[in-house]
């Protein structure tokens, strides 16, 4: 009688179903800052907007004020510009790091995830929920990327979420502000409001670094240890 084999401990070395996330974990830190960069510029403006309306609303006239008003409009304007298009290639680099996230996050351990693998991409668009599901799908993918038998704790993940949807609330009532403002105070307050906005989500973005960063590490050093679950036995056949 032969006796058989023991099963070894782990899975198969890591195979083409497992993809570093490293290239795109750096891809995404850099366009984050690039965010970073254009809320900073967004700032500034602010802070310029808020300056002349102020000694507009003091009553200063003048071709001096004038043209600090227009050059603080244009400000306005190109920062907005600037900061739109940082935050859609951002957003797309950021989904194509969380896919593969997601993936290696379920080779790691199916049992972690709560939702199907294309709720990482369409949980951000779908409305209402995307105030959450987001959230849920990333911190599974970092408890499932964990080291075995840790405790995984959510705080950066749920710090980030928290600012992001702060940054969100005020930034829409900021842009409700800018557009009905109709004298020097209402601009003034607008842009009090916006930079506000900007503070918020300049440190949202901050955060997502971090979650970037440490995510993908947890997930390079696991594939690299090799410690992969060790698969289920196939059934017996009767």
């Amino acid at each position: 009688m032969t006796t058989p084999m023991p099963a070894p401990p782990y899975a198969a070395p890591p195979g083409p179903w497992l993809r570093s996330p490293a290239a795109l974990g750096r891809a995404t830190v850099v366009l984050l800052g690039l965010v970073v960069a254009t809320d900073l510029f967004a700032c500034y403006a602010d802070l310029l907007e808020m300056d002349v309306t102020g000694d507009l609303a003091d009553g200063v006239t003048g071709a001096g004020v004038i043209h600090r008003a227009d050059h603080a409009d244009t400000l306005i304007s190109a920062s907005a510009i600037a900061h739109g298009v940082a935050m859609v290639a951002t957003a797309v680099v950021f989904l194509c790091w969380l896919w593969r996230i997601r993936g290696n996050a379920e080779v790691f351990d199916a049992s972690r995830h709560r939702m199907r693998r294309g709720w990482t991409i369409g949980a951000w668009f779908c409305p209402v929920v995307n105030l959450w599901f987001p959230r849920r799908i990333v911190a599974d993918c970092w408890d499932a990327s964990a080291p075995w038998g840790s405790r995984s704790g959510h705080g950066p993940v749920n710090a980030w979420w928290t600012l992001w949807l702060a940054g969100l609330a005020v930034s829409r009532f900021a842009d409700g502000g800018w557009r009905q403002a109709g004298t020097a105070d209402e601009v003034h307050g607008a842009a009090a409001t916006m930079l506000f906005s900007d503070g918020l989500d300049i440190a949202a973005a901050v955060l997502a670094v971090v979650v970037v960063v440490r995510l993908t590490g947890l997930q390079e050093r696991k594939v690299l240890s090799g410690e992969l679950p060790a698969p289920f036995p196939a059934p017996a056949h009767r």
